[in-house]
């Protein structure tokens, strides 16, 4: 009966094992977890620590503090991003379609990746609580610019020459889309004979047309 006592204690007593990498991710997806149901400005590193079933300690050793957690968060929203926007890419490619459909398609897999992963993309453009400075950030930032500006400049993705931050033609194309996609978050195109997820089938087109870019 005592072996029996100690073998349920010691099991109940063992912290979760995480490889180092699981930590990682696991407190990656504990943080968006957190920004679901409480926004960016309700997030704690306590509180997505407590998620993933770890000291309140333990982020600090992958991401030294909350800043580090979100950027970390915010750089896994910019490869989502990228890889929403190469498939739509891919698709208009392989559709030979013209400089105007790409962009349309890529316009629509943007809206369409915010509204499926809103706590990342909330993270992603919060620059008061993020290190936009942090390599891996920046980078992912910059592939995710770069097909949408190949797309307005009608060419391939180089990122060994990607398009300029300036690039006044794909800041007109961005703005344009992501504040549709701001809107849809927010709610203000959820009108029950046009849903967030239709309008963005049907309005964002539209726009997207008569937009000279």
């Amino acid at each position: 009966m005592s072996d029996d006592l100690n073998s349920v204690k010691t099991e109940a007593t063992k912290p979760s094992a995480y490889h180092h990498g699981d930590l990682r991710a696991a407190l990656v997806r504990a943080a968006e977890a957190v920004i679901r149901e409480r926004g960016v400005d309700g997030f704690s590193l306590r509180e997505a620590a407590r998620r993933a079933n770890v000291s309140p300690a333990a982020p600090t050793h992958h991401f030294g503090d909350a800043r580090g957690l979100l950027t970390a968060v915010a750089a896994e929203g910019f490869r989502g991003l990228w890889e929403a926007l190469a498939a739509a890419d891919a698709a208009s490619a392989a559709a030979r379609a013209t400089r105007t459909e790409r962009i349309r398609a890529q316009g629509i897999a943007y809206v369409a990746y915010a509204l499926a992963e809103p706590a990342r993309f909330d993270v992603m453009w919060r620059k008061s609580r993020i290190d936009s400075a942090d390599p891996a950030y920046a980078e992912a930032a910059t592939r995710a610019f770069e097909l949408l500006c190949a797309a307005v400049e009608d060419r391939s993705a180089n990122l060994e020459n990607p398009c300029p931050q300036g690039g006044d033609r794909a800041i007109a194309a961005w703005s344009m889309v992501h504040g549709f996609a701001r809107l849809a978050l927010d709610g203000a195109l959820d009108m029950a004979e046009a849903p967030a997820k239709s309008a963005v089938e049907t309005l964002l087109p539209a726009v997207l047309e008569r937009l000279a870019v």
